[in-house]
């Protein structure tokens, strides 16, 4: 197992507490980079995001390209995944970015191509926003320029979202960074084993996530000939000396506040899903499922768990926890000794 975790780029990862001790700034985000890549941990998820979805829409929140190149310049050892949703980019410049990424990090970077879901984050920052199925025209066309700018010189390219005319990219990186992607529809599932190298997955259970991984490995290995190289998942951690100390805290991160600036977006979750309230709110709490897992309790339960989701396939965690640089030293002191990582 692969232990990842998400940079907090706004603020924090809980929508019930306002102030996480986490602030969306470089300062911290720099504190935890530098920490994370100390203690062990082999890659920081940076989501892409115009918006605040976690703290309210009009709470500051820090932009991914920026972050990754700092965070690339402070560290020595962690993958850097960089989340780019293709509605806001052009492949050209991206393909040339990451060409000078890779030089700055020493082929640390890496992409997660992340389909459009947010209409309003799209209308605010003039993001393209396709229909459902065509999101997944949309990254494969992207990842095929991407691809095709790096290994080719000219490259052109033609197709329903993009039109690229003999276009020049040099440097090229020494290594092509790994494409990680994740969806849930039947349509996202076969595009995305057509095209990516790893999948990444909202939280589940153990059975769910089996599910998953033999169906998503089926398909790549149909189209491109093999399994994923990785299979992650997001995921809330909690751990404490008793099961009853991680359940109270449980407990708090969960209790909904009506006066939060996201409280309206839970309204929204309620009236149109048929799960029922404690369940909605549990999954609303923190975002991408991540409690669903429940890697909640001592530091021998936690692992236990985490021993099954490697049974059932997944080989990557992408951790979120609050306060983070306190739960990362934390989980490095008291978990990874129980699951075999120095």
């Amino acid at each position: 197992m692969r232990f990842g975790y998400w940079t907090p780029v706004y603020g924090g990862f809980l929508r019930n507490v306002e102030d996480e001790g986490m602030p969306a700034t470089w300062e911290y985000v720099r504190k935890v980079s530098t920490l994370a890549d100390r203690l062990g941990f082999e890659l920081t998820l940076v989501p892409e995001l115009y918006l605040n979805d976690r703290k309210g829409p009009e709470a500051p929140s820090l932009e991914a390209w920026s972050l990754a190149t700092a965070i690339s310049a402070v560290t020595e050892n962690l993958e850097i995944l960089t989340a780019i949703r293709p509605g806001y980019h052009n492949p050209q410049v991206t393909a040339k970015r990451l060409s000078t990424l890779a030089d700055i990090s020493g082929d640390r970077l890496s992409l997660n191509v992340v389909a459009a879901w947010w209409a309003e984050e799209a209308s605010q920052f003039g993001g393209v926003f396709p229909s459902h199925d065509d999101r997944y025209v949309h990254c494969t066309e992207f990842v095929d320029a991407l691809r095709g700018l790096w290994t080719e010189t000219p490259y052109s390219q033609h197709g329903r979202y993009f039109d690229i005319d003999s276009t020049v990219v040099e440097p090229k990186p020494a290594t092509l960074p790994a494409i990680y992607a994740g969806g849930e529809s039947e349509g996202g599932r076969e595009a995305i084993a057509a095209f990516s190298d790893s999948y990444v997955t909202h939280g589940g259970t153990v059975d769910e996530l089996r599910e998953k991984v033999a169906d998503v490995n089926a398909r790549r290995e149909r189209l491109q000939g093999a399994a994923f190289d990785s299979i992650g998942m997001s995921a809330y951690v909690i751990i404490r000396d008793s099961e009853a100390e991680a359940r109270a805290e449980l407990e708090r991160i969960t209790t909904i506040n009506p006066d939060s600036p996201g409280y309206a977006s839970f309204e929204e979750f309620t009236k149109h899903s048929n799960l029922d309230v404690e369940v909605s709110a549990r999954e609303y709490s923190v975002g991408t499922r991540a409690l669903r897992p429940e890697l909640v309790g001592t530091p021998e339960q936690v692992a236990e768990k985490i021993r099954a989701y490697e049974e059932a396939g997944v080989n990557l965690l992408l951790i979120q926890a609050s306060p983070l640089h306190e739960e990362l030293e934390r989980i490095a002191t008291d978990l990874f000794p129980l699951v075999g990582k120095n």
